[in-house]
This record gives structure tokens, sequence and C-alpha cells, in this order.
């Protein structure tokens, strides 16, 4: 206890004083203003990062829904619009599956199959075109909110329609025995 009580006198002698009001009380303060600083930097870069990756998000659905609103005109537009929309469509694509965000291939591949059963079906534009990219927009809008629930907004689709492509001469070959 001796050297508490040594601690004491000399922090409040003239000389203690000094060096504590000096040099210990500004170092510390400095330290505690780094580290404050420092956490509010990252805060803020932290924010700053994840409004980009939503405004990135944002744009490559806008791209999507884009190209879905010109898959429902498909067979309305002329010859070079259709190659414009099909190259805006493929740009959209790419720029989904490259995001750095759970799920954005199978958005991608969903949106992919989305826009083109849009496209056959768009001769008879109409109700059902209408409903088609009413749904088609409010899930990749879904997906952009909530992107880890790409699995169950797109997977489920994705797995029926592979299902729907696999011929019938497969489906009916009897299983494989060991």
């Amino acid at each position: 206890m001796d050297w508490w009580n040594d601690i004491v006198d000399w922090a409040s002698s003239d000389d203690g004083w000094r060096i504590l009001s000096g040099a210990v009380i500004p170092f510390v303060a400095i330290v505690l203003a780094g580290i404050i600083g420092a956490g509010a930097g990252r805060a803020g870069i932290k924010r700053l990062v994840a409004q980009r990756d939503f405004e990135t998000r944002v744009a490559a659905v806008a791209a999507l829904v884009s190209a879905g609103q010109n898959a429902a005109r498909w067979h309305s537009q002329g010859a070079d619009a259709r190659e414009h929309a099909q190259q805006l469509a493929t740009e959209a694509h790419v720029a989904a599956r490259l995001l750095p965000v759970p799920g954005a291939d199978l958005a991608a591949d969903w949106a992919a199959h989305q826009l083109e059963a849009m496209r056959v079906n768009s001769v008879n534009f109409g109700l059902t075109s209408d409903s088609t990219l009413g749904e088609y927009q409010n899930r990749l809008i879904e997906w952009v909110r909530h992107p880890r629930r790409a699995k169950q907004l797109f997977g489920s689709d994705l797995d029926r329609w592979d299902y729907d492509n696999i011929p019938v001469d497969e489906l009916q070959k009897p299983a494989p025995t060991a």
C-alpha cells in the first residue's frame, strides 16, 4: 500500500502534476480520440459500402426489369429493336450474375428463363403478359430487399423447370442397381 501512497504523493507534487498534465493526459486523450475516430470511420465506410452494394443491386434489377418489359413486347418490335433488346438483356444477365450478393446466380438464371418465356408468349400480349411481367418485377424487387431468400424465391422454379426439361425417355428408365 505504500507504493500507492507514493504514487498519489508524486502526482500531487508540482513535478508529478506537470508530467501528468503535460504528457500523460494528452497522450491518453490522443489515443482515445484515435480509437473513437477509427470506429466512426469504420462505421462510415461500412455504410458507404453497403449503400454502394445496394445501388449496384438496384441497377442490375432495373436493367433486368427493363429487359422484361422489352421481352413482353418482343413480337411487336422490329429486328433492330429485338437485337438491341437482346443485347440489353444479356448485359443485365451478366451484371446480375456478377453481383457479390447471395443468390445472384439463381436470380440471373431465373430471370433469363423468365425473359425467354416472356419473349415466346409475347405474341399474345395481354393480361397474362402483364401478370407475368408484374410477378417478374415483384420477385426481383423482393430479391433486392432480401437477397438471402433467393433459394426460396428462385430455386424451386429452377428445379421445376429442370425437371420439366428432362426427356420422357430418361424419366421412364429404371434406376440403376448397384
